[in-house]
């Protein structure tokens, strides 16, 4: 029997990306499945319904209708109550959940019966590569955070020599330096900004200093072993963070924009710009905050809004970058999912999961109508 995959509209304000693309479609097809897409899914990602009906998929009216039959759902979000309350129990999900800041979700999804996948929870192994979807979607969030800074700015980035007298460049602090912070370094750089950045693991520097930006670190014994097997940052002591406050405070108050992408799994964002930080800095200087949907990076930074300081700083809290790059990063989750799918099926082409592999293991959260994942259990 051929197992079928259902995608929906996002139902989350202010999402724009969807889960499947009429190319991943496509290869959902060809791998087995058959693809029910949900009328409307793609539009906001610039994805007509026409596309993804000449891909083989089927298009539903409603999101009930695209349910009713689902044996898998594929979500960017984690579905709302009306989506869960339509699933089968036994049905199998993978969405970026927020297991950590939205349990009563997982619980939810629990409850139904849901066999439940994060997304978020990948592992960071070679094998998972193609499925790491906070990867991909943080690669263009570092793209649009320097997009949305030069906008913000309102000063050139790259030095210009005229007739009329020199341009300075723009002066760039990446602070955090992952997957997002690597390409705000590497999009700045091709702007023409001086970039500099930081970042508590001590195996960044290099990165750093290959994409031609400057480092700046307390390198310390803390720093030198202050990242976990699975390649994230710890979190810093109390004392080295004063150390590096002391550091980096100089530092800011001669930056025209700070970037700021640090998050740590399962706990509050860190703070790592103080309020007399931003007091320092330039009128027109910019501040972006990466991790506003976490409690923010960045004092004084609100989700959703741009704040503009008493000293004429701007702090800027967008949410969800990667949905306004809503069409390449759809493309890039959908090949998330499209690898991910493939863990569903056996040699035979049939739907069985095997939940002992390392991959679906770690990103399991909810099966049989309770919660399985360690790091979720109370």
């Amino acid at each position: 029997m051929t197992a079928r995959i259902a995608v929906t509209k996002e139902r989350r304000a202010g999402e724009t990306r969807v889960a499947a693309t009429p190319d991943s479609v496509k290869k959902l097809i060809g791998l087995g499945f058959s693809v029910i897409v949900e009328t409307g899914a793609g539009l906001a990602a610039s994805f007509p319904d026409a596309d993804y009906a000449a891909a083989g998929a089927e298009i539903a009216p409603t999101a009930e209708a695209a349910l009713a039959g689902a044996d898998i759902l594929f979500k960017v979000r984690a579905p709302a109550d009306e989506e869960i309350a339509a699933l089968k129990s036994g049905v199998l999900l993978a969405a970026l959940l927020n297991p950590y800041g939205d349990k009563a979700v997982v619980e939810a999804l629990a409850a139904k019966g849901v066999s439940a996948f994060a997304m978020e929870f990948i592992p960071r192994i070679t094998r998972a590569q193609v499925m790491d979807a906070l990867s991909s979607q943080a690669n263009l969030a570092g793209y649009r955070a320097v997009i949305e800074a030069a906008e913000a700015y309102g000063r050139a980035f790259p030095m210009m020599m005229t007739a009329a007298g020199t341009v300075a460049a723009a002066k760039v602090f990446i602070m955090g330096v992952g997957v997002a912070g690597l390409q705000a370094i590497a999009t700045a750089r091709r702007l023409g900004a001086v970039v500099t950045a930081t970042d508590v693991r001590p195996a960044t520097k290099e990165q750093v200093e290959s994409l031609g930006a400057k480092f700046l670190a307390v390198e310390d014994e803390e720093f030198k072993n202050a990242q976990t097997a699975g390649g994230y940052a710890k979190e810093m002591s109390a004392e080295y963070q004063a150390k590096q406050a002391a550091l980096v405070s100089t530092h800011i108050a001669k930056q025209d924009i700070v970037i700021t992408t640090a998050l740590i799994p399962g706990r509050p964002a860190p703070k790592l710009v103080s309020a007399e930080q931003v007091a320092s800095m330039k009128p027109g200087s910019v501040l972006i905050d990466l991790a506003v949907e976490q409690g923010g990076n960045v004092v004084g930074a609100k989700a959703g809004e741009v704040v503009i300081t008493d000293n004429g700083a701007k702090i800027v809290g967008y949410t969800n970058l990667p949905g306004r790059l809503a069409a390449d990063s759809s493309s890039l989750y959908a090949k998330n999912l499209l690898a991910f799918a493939g863990l569903l099926l056996n040699k035979e082409g049939a739907l069985a999961p095997d939940l002992e592999d390392e991959i679906l293991k770690a990103a399991l959260v909810a099966q049989g109508g309770a919660i399985v994942h360690p790091s979720l259990k109370s």
